[in-house]
């Protein structure tokens, strides 16, 4: 496996998602055949959006991925961790990051909400100050603006706080990706990673 290989099929995966065509597995016989050991491809970082769940909407099954799911698909210690593990000890080729239209997190960050500890992760998402529109997070062009513009700066910190995944980037053994999942159509629409390879 390769990560352009690793790519191709989670592009695969969610055209099939689109078009309704998506794989049919016997999940019992799956779990078993994984039950001594695992070997995923990749590993997602998404919102945890019940309207996105990654396994289905790239038409994954058991084994194939790793999920790490928070609200926003910001990046944590948590989530540096654990996707060192994926990468580094699990042999995972592909980190995607995937954010999502019509983000309730995006929409509360811009809005400036803050609540608990909720506060720290909306704090991750609107780096930048906030836009001037009288209702800003009903304004969709700029709710989009800010969906992308998160899964960018997750990108950027996956480089710049763990110097772990940032070798295995630079070496090109694994690949990173952004992405950005439709709710309105299902589709995915994914973009490279500025500073990767190409």
């Amino acid at each position: 496996m390769t990560p352009q290989k690793a790519l191709e099929i989670l592009k695969s995966g969610n055209a099939r998602f689109v078009a309704g065509k998506t794989t049919h597995r016997n999940l019992p016989a799956q779990v078993r055949a994984t039950a001594s050991g695992q070997n995923p491809f990749g590993a997602i970082v998404s919102c945890m959006d019940s309207r996105v769940p990654v396994e289905l909407v790239f038409d994954l099954t058991v084994g194939d991925a790793f999920s790490l799911r928070v609200a926003g698909n910001v990046i944590n210690p948590d989530i540096l961790g654990s996707l060192e593990y994926a990468t580094k000890v699990a042999g995972a080729k592909i980190i995607v990051v995937l954010g999502h239209t019509r983000c309730g997190a995006v929409r509360s960050a811009i809005d400036g909400i803050q609540l608990g500890n909720l506060t720290g992760i909306l704090a991750r998402i609107v780096r930048t100050p906030a836009p001037t529109v009288a209702d800003p997070s009903r304004d969709q062009a700029d709710a989009d603006r800010v969906t992308e513009q998160n899964v960018r700066n997750s990108m950027r910190d996956l480089r710049e706080k763990s110097p772990v995944l940032k070798d295995l980037l630079d070496s090109g053994a694994v690949h990173l990706v952004g992405g950005i999942y439709e709710v309105e159509t299902g589709k995915a629409t994914f973009f490279e990673d500025p500073t990767g390879m190409p």
